[in-house]
């Protein structure tokens, strides 16, 4: 793609989990907004998804179509690759973005109940194989295809009272690589991006918090001084997608404002 030019998925079909808000509704927008067509999944939240249905149509560019199907299981992630191959005939990108963290109140190790490590396995890394199994094999089918996986800083550096969290998104990232050698020749890309704090829903309360002690402002922010907007994780995702990056496969994309600088 030359220099200068807009990315253009037209005629693409992307399924994405957890598309009704935050990271994966910014996601789909993205996504859609280059010319794709999305299928997202959602889990009880129907009127923000049919609300990111109709932004994406108000957008006037691509299409999104919201799919019900809990990500955590096997028939979730089904069902969610049967609708977007029985309505299109095929998916060319899988963004795996549904996933769950939780305030750090009561979740010391040995607080910490195997009924809350279950559930945290369950969406962030269960949810993760059970999907990428689903659209594999048509992606198989045309010898193409792009994953795009939702890991963390946590996954890389640990994450202080998150150990199910972080463990979770570690896995992510061991797993994203071992796809990339698994997949790659039948031209499939599979990558993971790795954001640090992102202001959204599932994290508000916590950040006004620290914002209010002062704690981003004293040293636990970026070196840019904030967190980051779903947006801007988003348009990482994107470029991952699109034809400006043919070549690359197994990589971590840190979208992390400086915090963490990997090697």
């Amino acid at each position: 793609m030359p220099a200068g030019v807009r990315i253009d998925l037209g005629g693409q079909v992307a399924v994405v989990t957890g598309g009704s808000r935050g990271i994966g509704r910014a996601c789909v927008e993205s996504l859609a907004a280059a010319g794709a067509t999305v299928v997202f999944s959602y889990h009880r939240r129907m009127n923000a998804a049919r609300a990111v249905v109709k932004s994406v149509a108000h957008a006037g560019a691509g299409t999104a179509i919201a799919v019900r199907a809990d990500a955590a299981r096997a028939s979730g992630g089904a069902a969610l690759a049967r609708a977007a191959l029985g309505r299109y005939g095929r998916i060319d990108i899988l963004v795996n973005n549904a996933g769950i963290w939780e305030p750090p109140e009561g979740r010391r190790l040995e607080r910490l109940s195997a009924a809350q490590w279950r559930r945290t396995m369950a969406v962030n890394l269960d949810g993760v194989f059970h999907c990428t199994r689903a659209v594999v094999p048509a992606m198989k089918k045309r010898r193409s295809g792009r994953i795009v996986t939702l890991s963390s800083t946590a996954g890389q550096r640990g994450e202080d009272l998150h150990a199910d969290y972080a463990a979770s998104k570690g896995a992510l990232i061991s797993f994203t690589k071992s796809l990339a050698v698994e997949l790659g020749p039948w031209g499939i890309l599979v990558n993971a991006v790795a954001p640090w704090w992102v202001y959204t829903d599932m994290s508000r309360g916590v950040l006004d918090r620290q914002a209010r002690d002062g704690a981003i402002a004293d040293g636990e922010a970026s070196p840019l001084g904030r967190v980051a907007a779903p947006a801007e994780i988003a348009g990482p995702v994107l470029f991952l997608c699109s034809d400006l990056a043919t070549y690359v496969t197994g990589e971590i994309l840190n979208v992390n404002g400086g915090t963490i600088l990997c090697g």
